[in-house]
């Protein structure tokens, strides 16, 4: 028995009961899934089996046949289940497949039979149910694009401003910190102004108000960042009266407590310096160093308070960054297996074109009518492979005896094969394997006559034979070519020495004619 091809990554299991339209037999049902079966194979115990079932139960080794011990029929070594033991039931294969059928999915009207659902229908009908790849919801097959494309809370979008890619569920975080969102000035009503040259436009504003260095002092104006030169040239006096309390107390202080620990200005903090000791301090004194700490104190305080108000920035800032970060090690980790994806097809793709190229040299030089003459360039390069054993032989493109006939080809050694070798050219003809073998006649016994051209046209060496049919070489081939079969001696290597009419411009010319007769 042939042994079951494990080389199917994508064999299925059974077909659901359901999709018959008219009742079961027994015969035609897995005995591992119970469902109709797909592929089937036949064990030799004569239970049938999904091929993707079969191989799922003799993957670790054979097993035996439940379906036998529940009919009471077991016996050792029939009713092993084992690969190398089963074989594939074309027979029943092709009843099932003549089975009407019908979709199960709701709203879809197709029939049709098994064959046509496998082949049409199955994983492609517009009302499955299948689920998102991004968001995991289960949607229809007709509405995948528009989920796709507008109601995928998953789906990735660009951002219309800086071009960064995100997913929708993050389009308002990513609004947070886009650099270029555009912003609008509430001071001057300037408007698209992005993210990141606010903050240049909020200095420059001639709008934009804050409020008046004396502030500290007292001055209560808030005043357009235009018009502060204006405020301080004409409220200079103003700003003097309310420094001039100020002053008047530090003097005051400074007169009524001699000795005293002084102030000292340190980058804009009053430092205090202790007094010598053995100086007295005095009540009052003791008093107005206690208003001057104390002041010194609300300072230190209002200044943490911005601190805190700048780390508290930072920290969102920061957080946002990180946020930004997460996206694009995404935005990379895409675009990255979107490279990967895109060398496997450019791979795919040059595997296709070269063959395709392949196949357009073989039309090329192709004829349909038994008749095939070789040319062959550049001999003396290729004489001297085939003598360093580079390349020995070399194998003439196909030719066939009519369109949907016999599929041939020549092979030439140019430094002899066999008893051959470093005297003669050897030409042998070889049978290949063809589209329509199964059409024609076999073994193959037509008449083969092998010439190397006289390019005076006077003299040609040729060479004939009819097929030995007992032969393998002219059996129906089971792989791409059989063994070839013709001339080891063919053709002296001396004839084709000094000017010789069979080598010109370095080319030899090889004729083949198969005798059509009886075809």
């Amino acid at each position: 028995m042939a042994r079951i091809s494990l080389d199917c990554p994508n064999s299925l299991p059974g077909i659901p009961l359901s999709v018959l339209s008219v009742p079961m037999e027994n015969k035609y049902k897995c005995q591992q899934c119970l469902q109709v079966l797909r592929k089937p194979v036949q064990a030799q115990c004569g239970h049938r089996f999904c091929v993707h079932c079969f191989k799922q139960l003799t993957s670790s080794g054979p097993k035996p046949c439940e379906a036998c011990r529940e009919e009471e029929i077991y016996e050792e070594p029939t009713s092993i289940l084992n690969g190398n033991e089963a074989f594939p039931d074309n027979a029943a294969g092709r009843e099932i497949a003549s089975l009407p059928a019908r979709c199960l999915n709701q709203g879809c009207s197709w029939t049709g039979s098994i064959k046509d659902y496998e082949a049409q229908h199955e994983g492609r009908c517009e009302f499955e149910q299948i689920k998102c790849e991004a968001c995991q919801n289960f949607i229809l097959r007709m509405e995948k694009d528009r989920h796709n494309e507008r109601e995928c809370e998953a789906r990735t979008l660009n951002c219309k401003y800086c071009k960064v890619t995100f997913n929708f569920k993050d389009i308002k975080a990513h609004d947070e910190i886009c650099l270029k969102f555009p912003l609008q000035c509430k001071d001057c009503g300037k408007k698209k102004i992005p993210r990141e040259k606010f903050s240049d436009h909020s200095r420059s504003c001639a709008k934009s108000k804050s409020a008046c260095p004396f502030s500290e002092v007292g001055c209560k104006a808030v005043i357009e960042n235009g018009k502060l030169t204006d405020h301080e040239h004409s409220s200079t006096m103003e700003h003097l009266r309310l420094l001039l309390p100020m002053v008047l107390t530090m003097a005051r202080v400074r007169t009524e407590a001699p000795g005293l620990g002084e102030w000292q200005e340190d980058s804009g903090l009053g430092l205090y310096r202790a007094p010598e000791e053995g100086v007295p301090m005095g009540a009052g004194a003791s008093a107005h160093v206690f208003v001057a700490a104390f002041q010194q104190v609300n300072a230190l305080e209002n200044i943490v308070c911005v601190l805190n108000r700048e780390v508290e920035r930072s920290s969102l800032t920061m957080e946002a960054f990180a946020h930004q970060h997460r996206l694009d090690q995404e935005k990379i980790e895409n675009l990255s297996n979107k490279v990967r994806q895109l060398e496997r097809t450019l791979a795919m793709r040059d595997l296709q074109v070269s063959e395709t190229e392949q196949v357009v040299r073989e039309l090329q030089f192709c004829t349909y009518d038994g008749i095939f003459v070789w040319k062959i360039s550049d001999f003396s390069r290729r004489r001297q492979d085939a003598v360093a054993g580079r390349t020995p032989a070399m194998f003439s493109p196909a030719f066939y005896s009519s369109k949907y006939g016999y599929k041939m080809c020549l092979r030439l050694y140019l430094n002899g094969d066999g008893t051959g070798r470093g005297t003669h050219l050897s030409l042998f003809f070889v049978v290949m394997r063809g589209k329509c073998d199964a059409l024609l006649k076999w073994p193959f016994s037509q008449k083969v006559t092998l010439m190397l051209l006289d390019q005076n046209n006077r003299e040609h060496i040729i060479d004939a034979f009819r097929p030995d049919v007992t032969s393998t070489s002219f059996q129906r081939p089971i792989s791409e070519m059989n063994i070839a079969s013709g001339c080891p001696l063919f053709c002296p290597l001396a004839k084709l020495a000094g000017k010789s009419p069979y080598l010109r411009d370095d080319t030899i010319f090889i004729k083949a004619i198969v005798d059509l007769t009886g075809l």
